[in-house]
């Protein structure tokens, strides 16, 4: 489980152009909040991811970047991305390993039993990608706290 203080996990998934991106090394150079969602195309997924579109102005001149991250295939996540006019990197993780390392597994989603997803959840990597900031729900209908996102991302 990834807490405060820690490495980001090196892990490799895939954005949606099918590119490997190592999870570690992509959190280096700025501030990157890492932003965990259930499922594309789900209400609140939108509307989070949304929110986080259009607030990149605001954290760009923070130094800070995005990179959401879902268990959906890239090619659902390129849909989504393209549908919503994401301004940032959505990652795949289908192999559910940053799920694991990062502790965030929320089973059984949407009563599918066996089907595993990631917890909403925020965690924010300073420049050299120590976790400075964790938020997780276990409820998925939670939205994350936008101000206090913005506020740990000043600080860092």
């Amino acid at each position: 489980m990834v807490e405060i203080g820690n490495a980001v996990p090196k892990i490799s998934l895939v954005d949606t152009e099918l590119k490997q991106v190592d999870l570690a090394e992509a959190s280096k150079g700025k501030a990157t909040i890492l932003a965990f969602f259930p499922g594309a195309f789900t209400g609140v997924c939108t509307k989070e991811l949304c929110t986080f579109r259009d607030s990149m102005e605001k954290f760009n001149s923070l130094n800070g970047r995005v990179y959401a991250i879902s268990v959906d295939s890239p090619f659902a996540n390129k849909g989504f991305k393209d549908h919503n006019g994401l301004n940032f990197p959505i990652l795949s993780d289908y192999r559910k390993d940053a799920v694991k390392a990062f502790g965030i597994e929320l089973n059984n989603f949407a009563n599918l039993k066996g089907y595993t997803a990631a917890k909403r959840s925020v965690f924010i990597a300073d420049s050299k990608g120590t976790i400075k900031y964790k938020w997780v729900s276990d409820d998925p209908t939670v939205e994350p706290r936008y101000g206090e996102i913005e506020e740990a991302l000043k600080k860092i």
